[in-house]
């Protein structure tokens, strides 16, 4: 099948004019979007620098922790036009946290509960199986990989429980302190009897877990409805950025999550941990969700 032109507009703060002419597309950007492998990661490119990485290789839990919290599939890092890295990965009070994820938790599978997000558990997992596509240019670098829910708990053997396309792209906005992340998710289940989703506190969408420095002192929450870090949690929202200190101490950076409006949730429940989660450090994570039940405990 002979493939389609496309065009691209991206939108940003200043008045542009534009001018369509023939011409043969380039494969690589003067601007830095780019792809490339390196070390078991995918990075895609901002400015010639690492901006967002996808492990596909497996990673390890540290030395002295269950191998049970080994995964691959995840993003992490992401790091700030300035250098900044806002993930982490496998924290020693969540060593199931890892990046930006897909956290599916409580399902069904032929009448047995499974939960492919609490790795500790043993019931399954998510692990990254193969990239459909790798492109870059002038406008955006992307990927597509093939994820594995794997059921690990109601047969002899592990079963795969869902095929999941997951489609990124690192689009240049033309400033030199941003980019922007699309994030899209497809899945299909091989089962002869499906999966159920269960109502559960939350799940499901995209989980991160922030970096590190960021506490109840330094980091903050606002809403497409006005919700802070104190009244965020369980509420539903068209946006929501989540900010925080900069490592130098001497500004701010931070993420801006928007919910597509074909989203099935749209306007989108949010977990977001209570400002004295984890012994009162504040440390914030941040679950653009699925489902949230009001009033679940």
């Amino acid at each position: 099948m002979k493939k389609k032109n496309r065009i691209y507009f991206v939108p940003t703060d200043a008045t542009q004019s534009y001018r369509l002419q023939n011409g043969s597309p380039s494969l690589k950007s003067d601007a830095g979007i780019s792809e490339q492998k390196q070390e078991g990661s995918l990075q895609l490119n901002f400015k010639n620098k690492s901006a967002v990485s996808y492990r596909y290789e497996m990673t390890y839990p540290p030395e002295g922790v269950d191998s049970i919290f080994k995964k691959s599939g995840y993003i992490h890092p992401i790091i700030t036009p300035k250098g900044d890295t806002l993930t982490r990965i496998q924290p020693d009070d969540h060593y199931h946290h890892y990046g930006l994820w897909g956290p599916w938790t409580h399902t069904q599978v032929d009448g047995e509960r499974v939960d492919f997000w609490n790795l500790g558990d043993g019931m399954g997992t998510v692990l990254f199986k193969k990239f459909k596509n790798t492109e870059s240019g002038d406008v955006y670098a992307s990927f597509t990989a093939v994820q594995e829910h794997i059921d690990l708990k109601t047969k002899k053997e592990p079963q795969v429980a869902l095929n999941e396309d997951v489609q990124v792209k690192l689009w240049d906005l033309n400033r030199p302190d941003r980019y922007m992340l699309d994030y899209k998710s497809a899945f299909n289940s091989p089962l002869e009897n499906g999966i159920l989703f269960e109502s559960y506190r939350y799940g499901g969408g995209i989980g991160l877990r922030f970096n590190k420095r960021w506490k109840a002192d330094n980091c903050s929450v606002l809403t497409s409805e006005g919700n802070d870090r104190l009244t965020a949690d369980r509420t539903n929202a068209r946006w929501c950025i989540v900010s925080g200190e900069s490592s130098d101490g001497k500004g701010t950076n931070g993420i801006l999550f928007m919910s597509h409006p074909s989203n099935r949730k749209h306007p989108e429940p949010m977990r977001i941990w209570p400002i004295d989660a984890n012994g009162e450090e504040g440390i914030c994570f941040l679950n653009f969700a699925l489902y949230v039940m009001k009033n679940g405990k």
